[in-house]
């Protein structure tokens, strides 16, 4: 590595840090929303400062807190976690604002329209982007009765991705990746009417990944952004609680 080349990395790490930087995870414990088919985490104390150091024992699901699911978490014979590229963890960052229409409507599915509504007004989506789906659902965290949202016949009523959104960002836009602030890819009323997540399983098809329960995608500019996906690297998982933050431009 040349000196210049040093140099202009360093300038480029000086210029990230003059950047406002923004975290999108969740803090998560034992007493965290998760998805319904999984236990708690648990977390334990394995030694004290009295035994002269401190450590802990973690045990949750891989997809835990804010977390990455791998393409294999739903389609056989195809990438890991450990697979992933680091070019592919760090992506320009698009959020669709839908907060309003997931206030007014928690059934709401973003749909094609909705896309292009975006785009009249903040100009077509860019290739290779991660698109973030921003509906506020996160400010319900840590609330688990309003995280899941139940009606009075039990069903969760949850906004998310509508499945021809979903082609469209990626067949005719070309996206990357994708996220959003709920458990699911796709809204709990699509899921209910399909009675599978076709959604999620369209999108890990396409030998991508995607971050489930981001926060703090209001403080997030349309476009502009940079998103840093930053994981462990468990071998062959399926996914894994992540650390998302945006730089911000």
């Amino acid at each position: 590595m040349t000196v210049q080349t040093t140099n202009e990395l360093q300038a480029a790490l000086q210029l990230l840090k003059s950047k406002e930087w923004v975290d999108l995870t969740h803090s998560f414990g034992p007493d965290s929303p998760h998805f319904f088919m999984f236990e708690d985490a648990k977390f334990e104390t394995l030694f004290t400062h009295d035994d002269g150091f401190f450590a802990q024992k973690f045990s949750f699901p891989g997809q835990y807190g804010t977390h990455i699911d791998a393409p294999i978490h739903f389609v056989r014979d195809t990438r890991y976690l450990d697979e992933l590229g680091l070019k592919e963890l760090v992506l320009p960052l698009v959020v669709i604002d839908q907060s309003n229409n997931a206030e007014a409507d928690h059934d709401f599915t973003c749909s094609v329209q909705d896309i292009l509504d975006f785009e009249a007004t903040y100009g077509r989506i860019e290739e290779g982007t991660f698109v973030a789906l921003r509906t506020d659902w996160s400010k319900r965290w840590p609330d688990h009765v309003a995280f899941n949202n139940k009606d009075a016949n039990g069903n969760n009523r949850i906004p998310g991705w509508g499945l021809d959104a979903l082609k469209f960002l990626f067949e005719e836009r070309n996206v990357k990746a994708i996220g959003h602030e709920t458990f699911d890819t796709d809204s709990a009323a699509d899921f209910r009417e399909k009675g599978s997540l076709e959604g999620e399983y369209y999108v890990l098809e396409q030998d991508t990944y995607q971050i489930e329960l981001l926060t703090n995608l209001d403080k997030v500019p349309a476009k502009g952004a940079v998103i840093f996906n930053i994981v462990p690297k468990p071998e062959k998982a399926s996914g894994f609680p992540v650390r998302s933050f945006a730089i911000l431009p």
